[in-house]
């Protein structure tokens, strides 16, 4: 651990007690109590049911305080606008997965139509594409 934040882990990992995440957040600990309760904020759990806060818990935290105190939005509003980020990030999410498979689809055809010409028969004689309609009128005697 360096300066109170751990090294190992990402930022999705529980790690710190309700008291170092208040502090690291810089409200109090009841107000982090109040918006968990209110579903702002939701931190994992010790078996015994403490809380336990990560990285990304304490950068949404602050973002719950900039828009409170800074843009001056209701707890409802940041929970709705918190909620709408977390869609946007979700649909983000399959737009890249739907972009992967298609790419992987575009694969497959292009494979598909590379196996389909060399199974053509080498002995055929190619034929030409060029074609023309000739009329014959017999002259009448």
């Amino acid at each position: 651990m360096f300066g109170g934040i751990p090294q190992e882990g990402d930022e999705e990992t529980p790690v710190f007690v309700i008291s170092v995440a208040a502090q690291l957040a810089g409200m109090h600990a009841q107000t982090l109590r109040t918006y968990d309760r209110q579903g702002l904020v939701s931190p994992g759990r010790t078996a015994g049911g403490g809380r336990r806060y990560s990285m990304r818990d304490i950068a949404l935290l602050r973002e719950v305080q900039r828009l409170s105190q800074e843009d001056g939005v209701n707890l409802a509003g940041i929970k709705r606008i918190i909620e709408l980020e977390n869609q946007v990030d979700a649909l983000r999410a399959r737009i890249t997965e739907l972009t992967e498979e298609l790419a992987a689809a575009y694969v497959a055809a292009e494979q598909a139509t590379a196996a389909a010409h060399a199974s053509y028969r080498r002995d055929l004689v190619p034929l030409n594409q060029q074609t023309a309609m000739v009329v014959w009128r017999p002259k009448r005697r």
